[in-house]
Parts: structure tokens; C-alpha cells; sequence
């Protein structure tokens, strides 16, 4: 990936509801002007979600997802619908498709309550409006009336998701807002077996556009040349970031007097809930023998031998709290509805995740009662580092007191 191309996290998510035969797949293929999703007159034909990453004229990058029908009948039915719900987790944008002959039916009118108690901005799309004779004037600006069959009002629906995206679009910074033009920032990024061959991980790109949009400069270096590289610059960097697996040695080759900080914490922080995840730490301490700890990542590769997901961090928990904690893994977009088998959740930073996603996840386990961290977080606790790697925000260290 070039460090020009948004992913699919960055972008604005845009899901088309609806029940069985209420158009949407054609609706989302009048939108995009492609054939994303298959079309049919048999209800039920879209059975998951379909998501396409995309420019989508004039609105720019989004991601389009056509869900099942959420009055989907039947044991499978039943499993397309809660598909179909738990998408609400990852949208910015609803689009409600109903019947314009019928109007809005309980199901809908049920969707429509979903959307506002997530605060999820929506637009009802009241589609096969060719088909009734007089076409009523929208209820208020969030409605309008359309026929993907004639593409009638197509470039106005666009048109209207695109002011509902300029409503939704936020000016957080990974790290801009922490430095100024002209600092440098030095960024440590192992070299190792997990390391992807020939490029940088996500947040280390995303990481470095975000320090050069702010004017500053960004000195990449790996952890074994960190000591040599700081005293090569004639003069302290603002800040030190890096991978959250050499926090132990880098805080060790790192003066006290220059900030230090983590990818892993500054995400957090991005799209997450950083205070959240510093109370969240506070569990580690509390551990007892047979609690079981959720590990959670959100994207899905190949595991690797010394994976930090699966394999260093679970033996840095049993080497910290010196008890036989219990460990359960997930990845990707699977996340467990149920989480009273967790004493505590730790997460990955979500660079794969988009915020609203990631927003759930930390909201849904306070919801729960179980504890959430992070990756970064937690291995500065389990370093004794915790208080330093929050030196950059002063207003989050009261948390430690």
C-alpha cells in the first residue's frame, strides 16, 4: 500500500438496510454505477453482507455495504438478519430502503430506532417511486424518493449521503495535535519474522504521512539502532513512538527527557477510548488463577511463531501477574456479544478497524462490566512504563494516581 492510498478504516461506511425486496441491492448498484450486488426478484438473494472499498463519485473513498434482508426468515434467515445487525457496529452512514408503495413497515421503523440510540446518522431512501402515482415531497431533509430501476434521483441520494459524510468527518490527528512544525519525531520499527516483507505496517505509514502533514520530520530506525540514532541528530527529538514489543528496551535507550509513546497507544487514542483502556490496565493486577483473558485483534493474518497476539503476550500476562490466567482469541470483524467469560479484554490498536467499530467495542464491554485495554497499554504496564508512555497526554496521568 503507498502512503497515498486510504484504507479501508479511514474510510466513510455506508450501509444499505432493508427488508427482503425492498430494492437495496439495486439501489447500491444505481449508486455505485457497478454490479456489486446480484439482483433478483427472489427474496432473500443477498445472504451477507457485500462490502466494496471504492471512489464513489462525487462523495470520494467509501466502503459500500449491502446487507440481507432484516426480515429474513428461518434459521438461516435468522443468522443473515444478525449478520445484517451487527454491521450497524461498523456503519457511519445508514441508508433505510423502503417500499415508497408501502411506507414504513414496524421492521423499518424498529431500524430507524437503532439508528438513533447508536447516533448513527441515516437517510431513508424510499425506493420504486415510478411505481406509485404522485410522488409526496420528503418528509424533511433526510428523506427522498427514488426508482434504481429509472435511476430517478439517483445523484441526489448521492448528493445528500455526501453532506451526511461532511457532517461525520472528524479532524483527529494520530499525532499531529502533539507536535509542531519542524520537531522530529523518531519512530522505532523492528525489523523481524512478523515484519511484512518490503514495506512498513499500516500504522507505521499512516503514522508518518500524519507527522508530515504536520511539517515536522519523521526519523525511522530500528530498535537495535536507536542509541545511535539519537545521538546522530545533534539535538532531542520531540517525541519517540514505537512498536509496542520493544517498548522494554527502547524505554531503557531512551533519556528521560524525551517523550516516549507507542503506535499502538497513539491509535488508541485515534479511533478508541484511551482513557477506557488506561483504567482497563489496572485489571492486570488484579488477575486471579483461572480468570480468562480475551485477546482481540482486528484484522486476520498468518500467525507467526512468536505472534503478540497469541504467543508473546499471553506468556508476558503469566510471567506479570504470576497466575494461571486462561486465554481466548478472536480476529477480524468477530467480536463475542457475551463477555461475562472475560476478566478483561485486550485489544489490538485497530488500524484495521474504523472508529465507529472500534467505538463498540470498548462501549460494549463497559456495557459488560469486563475491563478493556490495549496492546500497547498493557505491555507498558506489564514494563513498569506506563506512566512515562502516557507523559505526552499530562491530562490522562491523574488516571494512575
Amino acid at each position: 500500500m503507498g502512503l497515498n492510498d486510504m484504507v479501508s478504516a479511514e474510510r466513510i461506511h455506508i450501509g444499505f438496510f432493508g427488508l427482503r425486496n425492498s430494492g437495496k441491492s439495486s439501489l447500491v448498484n444505481a449508486v455505485t454505477g457497478q454490479e456489486l450486488s446480484v439482483v433478483s426478484e427472489v427474496k432473500g438473494t443477498t445472504t451477507d453482507p457485500v462490502r466494496k472499498t471504492m471512489e464513489l463519485l462525487p462523495l470520494g473513498p467509501v466502503v459500500i455495504i449491502d446487507t440481507p434482508g432484516i426480515d429474513d426468515e428461518g434459521t438461516l434467515g435468522e443468522m443473515r438478519v444478525t449478520r445484517a445487525r451487527q454491521e450497524l457496529n461498523t456503519i457511519d452512514i445508514a441508508v433505510l430502503v423502503a417500499d415508497a408503495s408501502t411506507g414504513l413497515r414496524k421492521a423499518e421503523q424498529e431500524l430507524i430506532d437503532i439508528f438513533t440510540e447508536k447516533k448513527i446518522r441515516y437517510i431513508i431512501a424510499y425506493n420504486k417511486c415510478d411505481l406509485i402515482e404522485r410522488v409526496p415531497e420528503p418528509e424533511d431533509g433526510n428523506t427522498i424518493y427514488v426508482s434504481a430501476l429509472k435511476k430517478t434521483n439517483i445523484y441526489e441520494l448521492k448528493e445528500l449521503i455526501g453532506r451526511l459524510m461532511k457532517e461525520e468527518t472528524n479532524d483527529k490527528r494520530i499525532v499531529a495535535d502533539l507536535i509542531e512544525p519542524g520537531d522530529v519525531v523518531v519512530l522505532v520499527v523492528p525489523i523481524d519474522s512478523a515484519a511484512p516483507k518490503g514495506r512498513l505496517i499500516l500504522p507505521q505509514q499512516q503514522t508518518i504521512r500524519d507527522i508530515l502533514e504536520a511539517g515536522a520530520i519523521a526519523v525511522v530506525t530500528r530498535e537495535s539502532e536507536l542509541t545511535r540514532t539519537l545521538a546522530s541528530l545533534g539535538g532531542k527529538p520531540k517525541l519517540v513512538i514505537t512498536d509496542s514489543q520493544a517498548f522494554g528496551k527502547v524505554s531503557k535507550d531512551t533519556p528521560e527527557d524525551i517523550l516516549l509513546t507507542s503506535f499502538s497507544i497513539l491509535f488508541v487514542r485515534y479511533k478508541g477510548n484511551l482513557p477506557e483502556a488506561v483504567r482497563g490496565a489496572a485489571r492486570l493486577d488484579k488477575l486471579q488463577d483461572g480468570d480468562t483473558v480475551l485477546i482481540s485483534e482486528g484484522c486476520t493474518h498468518h500467525r507467526q511463531c512468536d505472534d503478540i497476539g497469541t504467543v508473546k503476550l499471553p506468556n508476558w500476562i503469566k510471567t506479570y501477574t504470576g497466575k494461571n490466567i486462561q486465554f481466548a482469541f478472536t480476529s477480524g470483524r468477530e467480536f463475542p456479544e457475551d463477555l461475562s467469560p472475560y476478566a478483561l479484554v485486550v485489544h489490538c490498536g485497530g488500524c484495521m478497524l474504523n472508529e465507529r467499530q472500534m467505538q463498540y467495542r470498548t462501549d460494549h464491554a463497559v456495557a459488560c462490566g469486563v475491563p478493556i485495554t490495549n496492546y500497547g497499554i498493557a505491555i507498558a504496564q506489564m514494563h513498569g512504563i506506563l506512566k512515562r508512555s502516557l507523559e505526552p497526554f499530562p491530562d490522562l496521568l491523574k488516571l494512575l494516581q
